[in-house]
């Protein structure tokens, strides 16, 4: 047999005081004598009551919950988002429900109806490959749901963000790059429309600019974020350049990874053939031979910035003005370059 869950009426029951006694005690309200809320709490605990967040969420119309969508949980980058956002979400009485686009526009849509439909307190997202429209941000404007993009964002739609500094990351590392000899730099750059694949190929196209190294677009491959996108947007880069870069910069750790293992295929050495560097800070980036340089992400942190802009913007919706946070990314220098 299930034990019958306690109540509000099961505690003021057995204590011989009011349901409303019981009720604000448990709130901590002022009125309650200290003596009273600790005997309510007490025997709250003896009889295993828990809030009914159902019917409170029924009441508030939300509940403590903070709905989170990232691309992939299995992603290093984003895993460790998570962690900050849960952090800061417990510290503040918030739980978190985590749910993963798998890069689809059409499944991000789908997870945020649903978070829509447990009535979260607002919403924190890195949006998808392919999610180029706004139409499920607006319908959570009319929700009136608060919500903050992080790492991945829609640039042009007002609303809070949390980005690493894409650009001068990707400066910082292709200058490193040209200091040390390189001058034929390939990138294997993400996926166009994407803003941090944009922030990362304008900072390339700039630290070359600077250095007054030509830019030539054949060594430019856009693809998409994963290993096999590094794979064969390497054996792309070949085929159309007759003489092979110096050094190639890829978009992010796993497309690294992929141009890494075309370059061991076909015999190549790193870096004597060809360097490599890529980005994010993945622990893969370390555990291969020679390990490759890359420029690191402050991952945790963005995590806890998003979720501290969003409950500021839960706890004061009248007076939140959306705003971009950008966050300090660092160069880590290893053996591929």
């Amino acid at each position: 047999m299930f034990k019958t869950q306690s109540t509000i009426k099961d505690i003021a029951k057995a204590l011989n005081i009011s349901p409303s006694t019981v009720s604000r005690a448990l709130r901590d309200h002022p009125d309650i004598s200290s003596k009273t809320k600790k005997r309510v709490n007490s025997m709250a605990n003896e009889l295993d009551y828990h809030p009914d967040s159902i019917a409170q969420s029924l009441k508030q119309r939300r509940t403590n919950l903070i709905g989170v969508i990232v691309p992939e949980i299995r992603n290093r980058f984003f895993s460790a988002a998570i962690s900050g956002i849960e952090d800061v979400a417990y510290r503040a009485g918030y739980a978190i429900i985590v749910s993963q686009s798998n890069e689809s526009y059409e499944r991000e849509c789908i997870n945020i109806s649903a978070l829509i439909s447990n009535r979260i307190a607002g919403l924190l997202i890195s949006i998808s490959l392919l999610t180029k429209q706004d139409d499920q941000f607006r319908l959570l404007e009319r929700q009136n749901i608060p919500f903050v993009f992080f790492d991945r964002v829609l640039e042009n739609y007002e609303a809070s963000k949390v980005v690493v500094d894409d650009y001068n990351g990707a400066f910082k590392a292709v200058e490193y790059l040209i200091d040390s000899g390189y001058r034929r730099i390939a990138h294997l750059a993400g996926p166009e429309h994407l803003s941090v694949s944009q922030y990362r190929l304008n900072g390339y196209k700039a630290a070359l600019k600077k250095h007054q190294i030509e830019f030539d677009e054949k060594l430019v491959i856009s693809g998409g974020l994963d290993e096999e996108d590094g794979y064969n947007g390497l054996k792309k880069l070949l085929e159309i350049n007759q003489l092979p870069p110096d050094v190639v910069f890829a978009a992010n750790d796993p497309v690294a990874i992929g141009a890494f293992q075309r370059i061991k295929e076909i015999g190549l050495k790193i870096p004597q053939d060809i360097a490599l560097l890529g980005f994010c800070n993945n622990p893969i980036s370390q555990l291969v031979e020679p390990t490759i340089t890359t420029v690191n992400q402050p991952a945790h942190q963005v995590g806890r910035r998003a979720a501290e802009l969003l409950l500021e913007q839960i706890n004061s919706p009248e007076d939140f003005i959306p705003r971009k946070e950008v966050l300090k990314t660092e160069l880590i220098i290893r053996n591929s370059t």
